[in-house]
């Protein structure tokens, strides 16, 4: 099916909620993740979240880290969230820019730049704040990724022509962010976590893909 009819209303007689499988089972995963957490005490809560966010001083600096938690904490953060805003955003956003990328990509690929995208919005995190204690957590980078890789695909299909300009709109938008604005809660948004997310998409959707424009 061509990528300029992927967007159209679907037929009628399809489910109201036509999203593709793996975007919709990562939505689903991330509520009812999210979800449990409300179950446990607030001590046991705080110390999943420990483990399993992304701590840059724990990988550049000299804060303690079990052996585990530096391996699995690249991915694991994507899927924890603050609160319900912040999962409810960003499932949001991944229903908006997951389903059209992983229409284009197909499943296991979609999957597969959804998580490497979000491994580099954490690396650049990192990079940049590297003595950093503060958590990171939540899937605004692969978000991000899936954000950058739909653009060039809308650009490269004449449906946007203006992307170095909105491109770099955005990046400026995101350090602004990083720098002037804030959670609810008072917490500094990662806007490094996003830009890396969003430049490793817009490099990396043309490999997955299989080089097909």
């Amino acid at each position: 099916m061509p990528f300029d009819q992927r967007d159209q209303p679907p037929p009628r007689g399809e489910p109201a909620i036509n999203l593709p499988p793996m975007t919709l089972g990562l939505i689903v995963v991330l509520l009812v993740l999210h979800l449990l957490r409300q179950m446990l005490s607030a001590e046991t809560d705080e110390s999943l979240i420990l483990f399993f966010s992304v701590i840059p001083a724990r990988y550049f600096g000299d804060a303690p880290a079990d052996e585990l938690s530096l391996l699995l904490a690249p991915v694991t953060h994507m899927f924890l969230h603050a609160d319900w805003m912040h999962v409810g955003i960003n499932a949001a956003t991944l229903a908006a820019f997951g389903a059209p990328v992983e229409r284009f990509l197909g499943a296991s690929r979609y999957v597969a730049f959804y998580l490497v995208t979000g491994i580099a919005g954490a690396l650049l995190h990192a990079l940049i704040y590297p003595t950093s204690t503060d958590l990171m957590l939540g899937a605004s980078g692969a978000i991000s990724g899936l954000f950058g890789g739909l653009l060039l695909l809308m650009r490269e299909r004449g449906r946007m022509n203006a992307l170095v300009p909105f491109a770099i709109l955005w990046i400026v938008m995101q350090v602004g962010l990083g720098f002037f604005g804030s959670t609810p809660g008072g917490d500094r948004i990662a806007w490094a976590g996003h830009v890396g997310g969003f430049i490793a998409g817009l490099l990396l959707v043309r490999p997955f893909a299989g080089w097909r424009w």
